[in-house]
């Protein structure tokens, strides 16, 4: 049974837990696992068990497969015109955004996000609930000039079926919204597969979209902790016609190998390595404001934060002290504070991590400025806010992402060596970095190899933009009119021996 989430308050128990599902989604129903196994949800801040959710099986995994391949071929969903989807879509997006801090206060508790950075993600997640209910009656076809005089050209896109969405715990909102927002808007139906750490979030949005009037089996989650057997699952069967999945490369890679059979469309946004530079030209103080933005937000577990710091030797110096005065000053505790600013790390195997890279980066004799170390006294998964200068090209640091709060800063003489250092990376995601010259600007956002470029700005995200990477950071973009692409196939019809006379 659920049990009370302690981050909330008794006056406001009532309207919190209307939203907190302890059962998965099905076909409209909301069930147990057939093996009637549960997993508990922590609160990475203090270790409470906050609920219990069904760790479901294949078998389960298979019935909401054939439940959203129901909904797609029904004539409640498949046959819809474009204007009743884009109208359930925005009941959809009103119920969110009415409900938006009962689902902030459930987001915080099971991801120890800063409640602040939660309402924020409310707000962003929505709006590409609201973007995609605009652009589901803007997926136009062609009618194309034939070469003969008696056909006629027409192209149109269709949904192309049932999508599985494989969705990560740093934006357990956002990143179902952005995905779903699309497939939905497209006519496709949906078999979601939260991350095991943030279960509850995806299944309060979904019990949402079950009271905006979503017909039963279009939107279906499985929540469970056998990701490995169910994503084979979601690439072998012949009745998932799309993947989308936000997460590690490492994964990303295995599911579009397992997809290949099938030739499945896939959508991939994996990790990132973000190169951060500051020119001399650039002004500082606006450099060290974004260097806060990009990095620090929700502990820097972001697949687009900056990871490595690239700064010219003329301003060095003075980029170094505004931002280590700015991490000191940072708020860290449990994310139920207003007040708070950096909360814990999602689980021990990304502590682990962290710590690790910092490590390895002291015992090659890197500069630690600040932080390094775990905050014990604070609970077991809390770790400073950390700079690393003098950073070798043999550390961790240098090579991989650390999606933590850590900064590795390197020195760099001139233009052409950031761009190479920059792009000597195997992943492409995003890139940032400042400079007031103008021609330096646009040299430099057409050689960096990413698929954003935040120029002067370290908050790059947002629903009417193209979201995704290039080399092993992904495949597809999500949000924007691209992100419907992903969840059509585009239909060529020649009418032909037409007589126009």
């Amino acid at each position: 049974m659920f049990r009370r989430l302690s981050t909330l308050k008794v006056s406001r128990m009532r309207g919190f837990s209307a939203l907190v599902q302890t059962k998965a989604l099905v076909n409209g129903n909301w069930i147990d696992s057939c093996s009637r196994q549960t997993f508990e949800v922590k609160n990475p801040a203090n270790g409470q068990v906050i609920g219990h959710v069904p760790d479901m099986t294949v078998e389960d995994a298979q019935q909401a497969i054939n439940a959203a391949k129901q909904a797609y071929e029904s004539k409640e969903w498949r046959s819809l015109t474009a204007k009743d989807r884009s109208n359930m879509l925005k009941k959809w997006h009103q119920l969110i955004e009415q409900n938006a801090q009962e689902i902030a206060e459930i987001m915080t508790a099971e991801s120890g996000k800063p409640i602040n950075e939660s309402r924020g993600e409310v707000v962003y997640g929505n709006a590409f609930v609201e973007w995609f209910a605009e652009e589901a009656r803007r997926i136009y076809g062609e009618i194309v000039p034939s070469g003969q005089p008696n056909r006629e050209v027409i192209v149109m896109k269709q949904p192309i079926g049932v999508a599985a969405l494989i969705t990560p715990w740093n934006f357990p909102l956002a990143m179902i919204t952005r995905k779903a927002g699309a497939a939905l808007a497209a006519g496709c139906t949906v078999v979601v597969k939260p991350s095991e750490d943030t279960p509850l979030t995806a299944l309060a949005v979904a019990k949402l979209a079950e009271q905006a009037g979503i017909p039963k089996g279009v939107i279906n989650v499985v929540t469970t902790k056998q990701a490995a057997p169910i994503g084979e699952l979601f690439c072998k069967s012949p009745d998932v016609r799309g993947i989308s999945f936000t997460g590690s490369t490492q994964v990303g890679k295995l599911l579009f190998r397992n997809s290949a059979d099938g030739i499945k469309r896939v959508c991939l946004e994996l990790g990132g390595n973000a190169p951060f530079i500051v020119f001399n030209s650039a002004n500082v103080e606006k450099a060290v404001d974004g260097a806060m933005a990009s990095k620090f937000r929700n502990c820097g577990q972001t697949c687009v934060s900056a990871n490595r710091f690239f700064v010219q030797e003329g301003i060095y110096d003075k980029f170094v002290s505004q931002l280590k005065q700015r991490v000191e000053a940072l708020k860290i505790g449990d994310g139920k504070s207003a007040d708070v600013q950096i909360g814990p790390l999602i689980n021990k195997m990304q502590y682990d991590k962290v710590s690790g890279f910092v490590e390895d980066a002291r015992d090659k004799k890197a500069n630690i400025i600040v932080g390094g170390k775990g905050l014990q006294e604070l609970g077991s998964l809390f770790y400073a806010p950390t700079i690393v200068t003098d950073v070798p090209t043999s550390a961790h640091i240098y090579t991989e992402e650390v999606f933590g709060p850590v900064v590795s800063i390197i020195k760099f003489k001139d233009e052409a060596e950031a761009v190479q250092k920059a792009n000597d990376t195997q992943r492409g995601l995003a890139g940032y970095f400042y400079s007031e010259n103008l021609q330096q600007v646009f040299r430099v956002a057409k050689r960096l190899e990413v698929g954003m470029v935040g120029v002067n700005e370290g908050i790059i995200s947002a629903p009417e933009a193209p979201f995704g990477g290039v080399k092993e950071s992904g495949v597809g973009r999500e949000g924007s009119r691209h992100g419907i692409d992903d969840y059509v196939d585009i239909k060529y019809i020649c009418m032909g021996n037409l007589k126009y006379d």
